[in-house]
């Protein structure tokens, strides 16, 4: 069983960086090949969104456009950890940050299908 816990997040003033850790168990998913991890955000009120998802399979990164150039996804093959580094943080990225995993054999299916395995949460609050 493959369980995922995610951590990292917390308050932080505009302009400030955090870096999210989404960390696997069961089954080391940052090595094996055909695994889409994603970070997702969801605010109140507001649709979950997809920040940034990572292909295991050849490493493939995707940004959403808010956050290009800001957040960064970084792995820990030995820590079975993903990271997301988030540089220049904005009050519109606060949110709870959760992170996901699925199987696919392509990274293009990492998009708009439904994930498996999820985080429990980390908020990030961002002031201004």
């Amino acid at each position: 069983q493959i369980r995922l816990a995610d951590s990292g997040g917390g308050p932080v003033q505009a302009g400030g960086s955090l870096r999210l850790s989404c960390t696997a168990s069961g089954l080391n998913i940052i090595t094996y090949s055909n695994y889409c991890i994603a970070w997702f955000r969801q605010a109140p009120g507001k649709e979950r969104e997809e920040v940034a998802l990572f292909w295991s399979t050849d490493g493939s990164t995707y940004y959403h456009d808010s956050v290009k150039g800001r957040f960064t996804i970084s792995q820990d093959k030995v820590k079975s950890t993903l990271n997301l580094r988030m540089n220049g943080l904005e009050p519109e990225d606060s949110a709870m940050y959760y992170c996901a995993a699925r199987v696919s054999t392509s990274v293009s299916r990492c998009r708009g299908h439904e994930y498996t395995y999820w985080g429990q949460g980390t908020q990030v609050t961002v002031s201004s």
